[in-house]
């Protein structure tokens, strides 16, 4: 990647799912992937890294509990997101790009007050839920030819630490940045209604249906509600796709019909 880049067609949020960040083989491709069309669009990455956080906690005998598809962040599990999620899942990535040409620069929310959180609730314990973005760190590195790199983990102006869901987090960049499209890739081929079909396109009514009547739960309710929060906020098209599939991040811009778009 140039040093600074004259002309990008268009701001990207891209999330980058814990799953498909585990294996090497996955986590380069996909770095490649989106390095190359780095080259000719504004890109913010976003990654979770919840397989790997679970193993690293039950390596040390600490019980994952979630609800509603969100962790129970105690502070000894916060300290595990601040290893695990900043630490290795993040430095990894940007060794990935590094690898791959691009210019990484790896952050958390709570660099330059990229996002701010406050508690969600007393029942999480450290999650915290997304008030606020300041996305002129990643526009000006994203403008400059360096691609952010963002772990899901942010804070506040108090000095207090979160731990926030990744799909969140990746609303809350691309609202900050501007973006105008974001991507989720994830380890399932979209959304599936209550038949089981992979639905080509769902609006945000239709995504909130799929919610309340309990087709949509774990991880997949998560996801949803975010695409319905980041439409609300403006963005055009949120998109829930496979990221195991090769070329899918190229495919995806170029119009192919993979995955899920949620329009509002």
């Amino acid at each position: 990647m140039s040093p600074s880049s004259p002309w990008k067609s268009q701001k990207l949020l891209i999330k980058l799912g814990g799953t498909l960040l585990d294996a090497a083989e996955s986590r380069d491709r996909l770095a490649r992937e989106i390095t190359r069309i780095a080259e000719t669009n504004a890109v913010v990455v976003v990654h979770g890294g919840g397989k790997q956080m679970t193993r690293f906690l039950a390596e040390r005998g600490v019980e994952s509990r979630f609800v509603n598809g969100l962790r129970v962040t105690t502070p000894e599990v916060l300290d595990a997101v601040v290893k695990v999620f900043a630490g290795s899942v993040n430095t990894q990535l940007v060794s990935a790009f590094r690898a791959a040409g691009a210019r990484p620069v790896g952050l958390t929310g709570l660099d330059a007050g990229l996002v701010d959180a406050e508690p969600l609730n007393a029942e999480l314990g450290h999650v915290g839920r997304p008030v606020h973005s300041d996305g002129s760190v990643v526009d000006v590195l994203a403008r400059e030819g360096f691609l952010p790199v963002v772990a899901c983990v942010a804070g506040d102006s108090q000095g207090a630490i979160y731990n926030v869901n990744a799909d969140q987090m990746a609303v809350a960049c691309a609202n900050g940045f501007g973006a105008s499209k974001l991507i989720f890739l994830t380890d399932v081929e979209g959304v599936r209604d209550g038949a089981g079909e992979t639905r080509a396109c769902l609006t945000t009514s239709e995504a909130l249906a799929l919610i309340e009547d309990g087709v949509a739960t774990g991880g997949m309710q998560a996801k949803l509600e975010a695409a319905i929060a980041a439409l609300k906020q403006g963005l055009q098209e949120v998109i829930m796709a496979p990221g195991a599939r090769v070329g899918i991040v190229e495919s995806l811009l170029t119009g192919e019909p993979i995955g899920t778009r949620v329009v509002s």
